[in-house]
Formats: structure tokens, sequence, C-alpha cells
């Protein structure tokens, strides 16, 4: 009887546990509206990876390890910071006047230190054009020369025609950043990862 009741105790233990990694690790965003289609449609639940751009100031971690030596300011990312081609979840900027405060959907297409303009639709990188092989249709849009500062990312949906973003407010600023979309998970035939979700490669 006792062996059963310790066993009970050790199992909803176990999925507190399970429970607190998934909620800080982890999160779920419904897509609202048409921004991102085709490759996220209106209704959509996605889960968003929350670890993969936290922030690890090291200089504080250094003070808790006595033997860890790390340069004043320095930072590190728990996996990765934000790169090119990601689909990421952040919350509307604070600068922007009229700010929704709720979270938005975009693909990064401009990174820290560089300046980002869109012309006729077709973004350019430091004045490089950027190939961009998860469009399915292209508008003739364009969007103000911006030159992006340290923790800025320039992001942009992937339905241009119908998307409120970077062209018309500026860059997201890195402390709005939820996290990397990772996978949708309803409505579709089981767990659904998505190959466009990932940086844009030889860029």
């Amino acid at each position: 009887m006792a062996r059963v009741g310790r066993e009970v105790i050790e199992a909803v233990l176990l999925a507190v546990v399970v429970f607190m990694l998934l909620q800080t690790t982890v999160r779920n965003f419904k897509v609202d509206g048409s921004s991102m289609d085709p490759t996220l449609e209106n209704g959509q639940y996605l889960l968003v990876n929350r670890l993969v751009y936290l922030r690890i100031e090291m200089d504080r971690f250094s003070s808790i390890v006595p033997f860890w030596q790390a340069e004043e300011d320095s930072v590190r990312y728990a996996i990765h910071p934000p790169e090119r081609g990601e689909v990421i979840v952040f919350e509307f900027p604070d600068s922007i006047p009229s700010n929704p405060k709720r979270d938005f959907v975009k693909r990064v297409i401009g990174l820290p230190g560089e300046t980002i303009e869109v012309k006729d639709g077709v973004p350019f990188v430091d004045g490089v054009v950027l190939e961009e092989p998860y469009l399915t249709t292209k508008d003739h849009s364009n969007g103000r020369k911006v030159e992006l500062g340290a923790g800025e990312y320039y992001v942009i949906g992937d339905n241009r025609a119908h998307s409120n973003d970077s062209r018309s407010w500026g860059a997201v600023p890195e402390e709005n950043l939820r996290g990397k979309v990772w996978m949708i998970y309803w409505p579709a035939p089981g767990i659904h990862i998505l190959n466009v979700l990932d940086r844009i490669p030889g860029f």
C-alpha cells in the first residue's frame, strides 16, 4: 500500500515538473489574420519555442559561478539568436503609436547592424537582393530604408499585400521577442513541422 502511495506521489510530482518545464519553454499561439498566408493560416494553433532566444547575461552568470570569467556586458543565447528566414512571435513594439498590446507573428528578414529596404516588393539587405523561396506570390510594396541597431530585427509577413509589418512601423527590439514558431498542432493531420520556418540558407 505504501509503495502504491509513493508511486502516485512520484507520478504527480513528475507531471508537475513536466508542466512547469513546458510552461517556461513552450507556449501556444493562435494565428489571427492572413498576413502569413500560405505558410500559416488564420485560426491555426502553433507551438512557440520560448527557450531558443533566451538571453543569458554572462557577467551575471560569472558572479554565480566563481571560476567562470566573462567579459563585461557579454551576452549569449540559450540556443541561438534569431536568424534570417525564421518565423517568430513578438509583442508589438511599445514605440509604435496606437500600440495594440498584443503578439504578432512574422518572418525575420533583417538582422542587427544591417540596412534593409523594400523596393517594388523586393527586399534588399545591405544593397543585395534577398531571395525568398518560401513566397508563392509577390506584391509591389515599398518600405523606407531602415538601418537596424543592436538587438533590432526587421520582420515581414509572407502575404505581403495584406501584412502590417516593419515596412510601415520599423524594427522590432529584441526584448519584444516571444520565441520561434516551432510547429502547427491544430488543425492538422497530426503534428506538422514546417521546413519553411527555418532560416534562409546561403545568404
